[in-house]
């Protein structure tokens, strides 16, 4: 008996470790990601097979939200289970300055502070190893603290890629060189997207099988500048010539490539789950940070990338977990990305810590089909900022959806189920309902101490709109 039981363990090591340890987890944030990008989000011009086969794995969403129209804020409460409001965390970092408009910005936050246990602080002291490949983009330019907000420096143990920038800014850009911490360059011609998948998937091969692991990937596709290997570009040349377009796509060749690459990512560290045999016990969260940068990405939603409606917003969301979460699932429950920090918490078991991730909640339970009702139905924005928009305040409560920009307080109203490309703006018409809305937004705002813009004493209507770099 002890011979066999020996040979067993010899013979299934990987297998037996992963049963008997806490799930893998496997975060993929896509940055600048339209709601109509993927297959399994109605795209007929983008070719995404292996996203497509894991939303068919596992539960695929059709109202999950990022918690900004711009990337800094939304990753900032992905990882800190916090509105960005809370964190006066409100803008890409470093942002601009319209020094001439009408209201003057906060003294926003252009850092996560260290006081604030995030993620994968959390997933550590389970006893998790964790790693960081791609954009991070949440250092302070220009402070004196600059060189403490690395990735190493909230929270995992590895870096790959992460830095300052929002964008690739190497000599390469998406090709070698890089310019990126940790990451090789490669050989002359390498694209970054495959690069990254390199390291995460030589992470993969690495990791203590007895020990478990989070794995953050964060893209820095599909952000600009628009770059593809040249074999995908001529192939969507060469598909765009006999396409119909039934449903107006963005037909951009290198971009299109762009999602393919990002797909083969996906399948690649797929492969190498099953290849390690520990994909049974391996969660795996793909979403975005932010709406597409271009209004033909959104899947027929209004905006796109920094606008305060649905298509700067609402972002694919889809979550596979072998024999835990039913395949080809969908739900419609609302859900924002502050929900993945104690969701992930609540999936491998380690306790919920509601002083950090406050308005954050799990969604285990609609995920494993426990309930179909998160019971929470209110979700808020809050931009204090000018970008492509006006400073603006949003919340989303059922199916009503209220704007309030802060210049001279206008409203829009729209019924989501009625009206989900936000096209009749019923504010005049159901008054009461907007005031019950807008009451709901200012309670808010103050219960999280949200910074808001002043009277600009430097307005001046004929320089409106002119920008300064910080």
């Amino acid at each position: 008996m002890k011979l066999f039981r020996f040979l067993f363990l010899f013979c299934f090591p990987v297998v037996f470790n992963a049963q008997n340890s806490k799930p893998n987890v496997v975060f993929l944030l896509v940055d600048d990601l339209g709601w109509g990008d993927f297959g399994c989000y109605g795209s007929q011009f983008y070719e995404t097979p292996n996203i497509d086969k894991l939303a068919s794995q596992g539960m695929l969403f059709n109202n999950a939200y990022a918690a900004c129209t711009v990337c800094s804020p939304s990753r900032a409460a992905i990882l800190t289970g916090c509105y960005p409001a809370r964190l006066h965390l409100t803008d890409w970092i470093a942002g601009h300055k319209r020094p001439y408009d009408k209201l003057s910005v906060p003294d926003w936050k252009m850092k996560i502070d260290h006081e604030r246990i995030v993620l994968p602080e959390a997933m550590k002291e389970g006893g998790y190893t964790t790693a960081f490949f791609g954009k991070w983009h949440l250092m302070p330019e220009g402070q004196a603290d600059f060189d403490q907000h690395y990735p190493t420096n909230h929270g995992f143990d590895t870096n790959v890629g992460g830095r300052d920038w929002g964008q690739p800014k190497g000599p390469g850009k998406y090709f070698s060189p890089f310019d990126m911490p940790n990451l090789s360059d490669g050989k002359p011609g390498d694209y970054l997207t495959n690069r990254l998948t390199d390291a995460a998937v030589d992470f993969l091969d690495k990791t203590k099988k007895d020990k478990p692991f989070l794995l953050y990937f964060s893209y820095y596709t599909l952000h600009g500048p628009l770059m593809a290997p040249p074999e995908l570009v001529e192939k969507y040349k060469k598909k765009v010539a006999n396409f119909k377009n039934p449903n107006d796509e963005f037909l951009n060749f290198a971009r299109a490539g762009m999602v393919e690459s990002l797909d083969k990512s996906v399948g690649r560290i797929m492969d190498k789950l099953k290849e390690l045999r520990i994909e049974d016990n391996t969660i795996i969260i793909l979403t975005g940070d932010n709406g597409g940068d271009n209004p033909k990405t959104t899947g027929g939603l209004k905006g796109y990338k920094g606008l305060s409606y649905e298509g700067g917003v609402r972002e694919p969301f889809m979550v596979k977990w072998n024999n835990k979460i039913k395949a080809g699932t969908r739900s419609d429950e609302l859900v924002i990305g502050t929900d993945i920090y104690p969701t992930i918490l609540d999936m491998v078991g380690l306790p919920l810590r509601p002083e950090s991730h406050q308005d954050g909640i799990s969604i285990l339970s609609v995920l494993t089909g426990k309930t179909k009702k998160l019971g929470r139905d209110v979700l808020f924005w809050h931009y204090p900022h000018y970008h492509r928009t006006n400073p603006y305040g949003a919340v989303r409560h059922g199916d009503w959806k209220l704007i309030e920009f802060y210049e001279d307080g206008t409203l829009e109203l729209y019924n989501l189920k009625t009206d989900p490309k936000e096209i009749t703006n019923l504010a005049t018409k159901e008054k009461s309902k907007a005031k019950q809305l807008l009451k709901e937004l200012q309670a808010w705002r103050k219960s999280v101490d949200a910074q808001m813009p002043t009277i600009n004493p430097n307005y001046d209507p004929a320089k409106v709109g002119e920008k300064r770099a910080y």
